[in-house]
């Protein structure tokens, strides 16, 4: 499964670019945004192919 990560602006929360990854990659995306409190939203990506 693929999941589109947006980054989010810290003044009124934008999506300031995003990238599509694959779930594997997910955690370890987290982990970074949490390190430096970036805001991120996760969804599932649109188009699931690979």
């Amino acid at each position: 499964m693929r999941f589109e990560i947006m980054r989010l602006d810290d003044v009124d929360g934008t999506a300031v670019d995003s990238t599509v990854v694959d779930a594997a990659s997910v955690n370890g995306i987290v982990r970074q945004a949490a390190a430096v409190s970036q805001r991120i939203y996760i969804r599932p990506a649109e188009n699931a192919a690979s």
